[in-house]
């Protein structure tokens, strides 16, 4: 496709996708595809999906391919010899990749804590992050947000909710937020009670009603905890208050985010759900590119509705805005919880309910850090996921 709003002398912008095998990662090399003239594919990463990362490097053509378990790069390597596509393989090459010097845009699609080292690289490196990894902010914002001001770094939003205030405050950045409404659909569970939700199994988990999605966003969702996250990420995205973000239940998935203004008006951003529409604005941004995306008609709509979460009943979203108040390592202690109380999960080793009260015990269990350095967040993190392992085993 040939792309009228490049001229000939303009650099293309070299992309560097970590987390490429995953639901945001092929979404993004479809959107990349869609605009050769625009953008450079320079470096794709996989944790373990060896396969699917070897198919994408022959279709794609990035200069470089990591695949972070090292059991599988001879498999890799081997495959791509002749495509003339360098392999590398291990977690610290993942920041040694993204300070290559063609790489102007990092997204980061890793899922969870891992995205936060080599996030922290690419910004000490002074390229700008799409992100879609939340966990990032979620378990170091203080310090990330930092080093991106230090840094003369943007970020710009990938997740579909933030993605939207973020639309919304363009043209307004003068003007001093009074509120934002993060939208959540509720998940496949909304309006259950907390004693059907007992023995509810991960495959019924995992049919959300309106996106897809990889396992562990999915079981976020359905738990609120997904909710919870983007919610600490808002507050340091935008430089908010925990009292000036609030979550609505919005079971259409259409209206994605609103800010509201000091002086009382609200803005919305709004479209039928598909992740390559916020993928596409955090590359190109401050432009918007001509899609085929299908369109949203008011009329399929004919009504949108809104309602209060129970946080009563999925308490990760309580516990989430209990951290952002907490601040230090909480938000850190929580995610860590979360992500070992998810898989376990998944793996019938708790019920749906037990994710919740597993993840508050943990929090609540685990040395605090008022102001934290980048070592206490690895170290409450490894401690953490001790902690939850411990009262998994106690059940």
């Amino acid at each position: 496709m040939s792309t009228a709003f490049q001229s000939e002398d303009q650099k293309k912008k070299g992309i560097a996708l970590l987390g490429s095998t995953g639901s945001i990662g092929t979404q993004s090399l479809e959107v990349i595809e869609t605009y050769p003239d625009y953008f450079d594919l320079q470096v794709i990463t996989a944790n373990n999906n060896a396969d699917l990362l070897i198919e994408q490097a022959i279709k794609y053509r990035p200069n470089t391919v990591v695949i972070v378990n090292e059991d599988h790069f001879e498999k890799v390597k081997d495959a791509l010899w002749d495509h003339d596509i360098h392999v590398y393989a291990g977690k610290d090459v993942l920041c040694q990749v993204v300070e290559f010097g063609e790489v102007d845009v990092v997204l980061t699609a890793l899922v969870g804590y891992a995205g936060l080292k080599p996030t922290i690289h690419a910004i000490n490196a002074k390229k700008n992050i799409a992100l879609a990894n939340k966990e990032t902010l979620v378990v170091a914002g203080e310090l990330v947000t930092k080093l991106a001001r230090e840094n003369g770094v943007n970020i710009y939003p990938v997740d579909s909710e933030h993605s939207a205030i973020f639309q919304c405050l363009t043209g307004e950045f003068h003007n001093k937020i009074e509120k934002i409404y993060l939208t959540a659909s509720g998940g496949p569970f909304r309006g259950w009670s907390a004693e059907k939700l007992k023995d509810v199994s991960p495959k019924q988990a995992l049919k959300h009603p309106n996106w897809e999605m990889g396992a562990k966003i999915t079981i976020d969702s359905a738990s609120l905890m997904n909710k919870g996250l983007e919610v600490i990420e808002a507050k340091w995205l935008f430089a908010l208050k925990p009292e000036q973000i609030d979550v609505i239940v919005h079971p259409q998935s259409i209206v994605h985010s609103i800010v509201q203004f000091e002086d009382g008006s609200m803005k919305a951003q709004m479209g039928l759900p598909d992740m390559k529409l916020p993928i596409q604005y955090a590359m190109t941004y401050p432009d918007r590119f001509k899609t085929d995306f299908p369109r949203f008609n008011f009329m399929d709509y004919p009504s949108l509705t809104f309602e209060q979460p129970d946080r009563e009943t999925f308490k990760n979203l309580n516990l989430a805005f209990k951290a952002m108040e907490m601040e230090g390592t909480a938000a850190c202690a929580l995610n860590a919880a979360n992500e070992i109380t998810v898989q376990a999960f998944l793996e019938e080793k708790i019920g749906f309910l037990d994710i919740a009260e597993i993840n508050e015990k943990t929090m609540l269990k685990v040395e605090h850090i008022a102001k934290p350095q980048y070592e206490d967040y690895v170290s409450v993190d490894e401690k953490s996921r001790e902690i939850a392992e411990q009262l998994i085993q106690e059940i």
